[in-house]
């Protein structure tokens, strides 16, 4: 017996677990953006002025780890103040009633040099199952802190989230762009 616990402590206790690195958004130099075909023809390019993200890594991995992301869905901007106000109307986003956009990750994986981030996107006062990719742009230190930039793209359906009423002169697919800049706490 004390031969099986020494062995099963020079095998379970060479393995370090660390604990997980936490990184939190760069506001000043991060964006979420969106664009929407419009007549079929032109993109119409928009953001969302007041989000936030938490990343989390564990063990040092992209595998495993957690996103979290919020916006503000009156923080919309779009360039066009007219536009922007209705985008928050009831007619679309109904900031009102559903003044958040929220996504969690439910799994991470990092394939070959893109992450596959699968999770909750919640729009609207619906949530259904969203797949991004994520993909890494870089690592630097600033002030002796661990930063990096990681652009995530992805494809919503308006009408999963009854999102404006189907029509010719906008796309269904609404691609989401962020670039950002995050720093370990």
């Amino acid at each position: 017996m004390f031969l099986f616990g020494l062995l099963a402590l020079l095998v379970f206790g060479s393995f370090q677990v660390e604990d997980p690195i936490v990184y939190s958004l760069d506001k000043a130099h991060s964006r979420l953006g969106f664009k929407i075909k419009h007549m079929g023809i032109v993109d119409i390019h928009g953001e969302f002025n007041k989000f936030d993200v938490i990343i989390t890594l564990n063990n040092g991995s992209w595998d495993g780890s957690s996103f979290e992301m919020s916006a503000e869905a009156n923080s919309i901007y779009t360039g066009i103040e007219m536009r922007d106000d209705h985008l928050r109307s009831a007619d679309f986003f109904d900031v009102e009633n559903h003044p958040h956009l929220t996504f969690k990750s439910s799994s991470v994986k990092k394939v070959k040099n893109k992450l596959i981030i699968i999770g909750d996107f919640t729009l609207h006062g619906i949530t259904k199952s969203l797949r991004l990719i994520g993909e890494p742009t870089g690592t630097t230190k600033k002030n002796d802190i661990e930063a990096f930039g990681l652009r995530i793209t992805g494809v919503v359906k308006r009408s999963d989230f009854k999102i404006g009423e189907p029509s010719g002169g906008l796309s269904d697919d609404v691609q989401l762009i962020a670039d950002l800049e995050l720093t370990s706490k």
